[in-house]
C-alpha cells in the first residue's frame, strides 16, 4: 500500500514540472507565452518570479493608492495596479500601482505596458520582496527612465503606511529621496497629488 502511494505521489510531481530556464534566461515573450504561470509572475534579469500570497496591508494600501489617484488624475494619464511593465527584453516588472499616459491604453486586452508611458510605479514592501522593492527594481526602473517611483512600507504594527518619495536625476540616471510622507502625501510629480493616507483605517 505504502509504495503504491509513493508511486503515485512521484507520478504526481513528475507532471507538475516548472520548465527548464533557457541558457540565457527567459525573455519578456516567454513571460507571456510560457503556459500555467501563476498570477502575477514577474521577470527580472531573465528569471521568473513567482509572488507570495498578499498580506492585507499590501491589497488595502493598493486600493487606497488607485482609489486616490485616480479621482485626481488629468486627462491624459490613467492608473492601472498590477500591470506588467517591460523594461528590456530580461525585464518585465509588476509594479503594484503604475501611472502611464492614456495613449497607451488601448483597450481591455492589453497585457503590458512599455517604460517610456510610465510616470509614475509604486512598489508596497512585502516581506518576500523587500530587497527587489528597495533595490533592485528602483535601480530598474530608473535605469528605464521612470522619472517618478514611490515605496511604500508599513512601519509598527497599527498598518498604516509610510511613502518614501524619489524623483529620477536624468543626468545619473538614479533616483534622488525628495521626502518621506506618513498621514498624508501630497507632491506636485506626476501631477499635484493629495492623498489622506489615515484612510486606510477605514478601508
Amino acid at each position: 500500500m505504502g509504495g503504491t502511494m509513493t508511486a503515485e505521489s512521484v507520478e504526481h510531481r513528475s507532471r507538475v514540472q516548472w520548465p527548464v530556464p533557457p541558457q540565457d534566461g527567459y525573455t519578456v515573450d516567454d513571460l507571456f507565452t510560457l503556459p500555467d504561470l501563476p498570477p502575477h509572475t514577474e521577470l527580472i534579469d531573465g528569471s521568473l518570479i513567482f509572488v507570495s500570497p498578499q498580506r492585507d496591508f499590501h491589497s488595502v494600501v493598493i486600493d487606497l493608492l488607485v482609489t486616490g489617484l485616480r479621482s485626481i488624475a488629468p486627462t491624459g494619464l490613467k492608473v492601472r495596479r498590477e500591470m506588467t511593465i517591460v523594461l528590456d527584453q530580461r525585464n518585465g516588472p509588476e509594479p503594484d500601482v503604475s501611472v502611464l499616459r492614456a495613449e497607451a491604453v488601448t483597450g481591455p486586452a492589453k497585457t503590458r505596458y512599455q517604460a517610456e508611458d510610465v510616470l509614475l510605479a509604486v512598489e508596497v514592501v512585502s516581506p518576500d520582496s523587500e530587497s527587489r522593492d528597495r533595490t533592485t527594481k528602483p535601480q530598474k526602473y530608473a535605469a528605464a527612465g521612470i522619472p517618478n517611483f514611490w515605496r511604500v512600507e508599513q512601519v509598527g504594527t497599527d498598518g498604516r503606511p509610510v511613502i518614501h518619495v524619489y524623483e529620477l536625476d536624468p543626468l545619473t540616471k538614479a533616483y534622488v529621496h525628495v521626502g518621506m510622507h506618513r498621514d498624508r502625501i501630497k507632491v506636485d510629480q506626476p501631477y499635484g497629488i493629495d492623498i489622506d493616507l489615515t484612510a486606510v483605517d477605514q478601508l
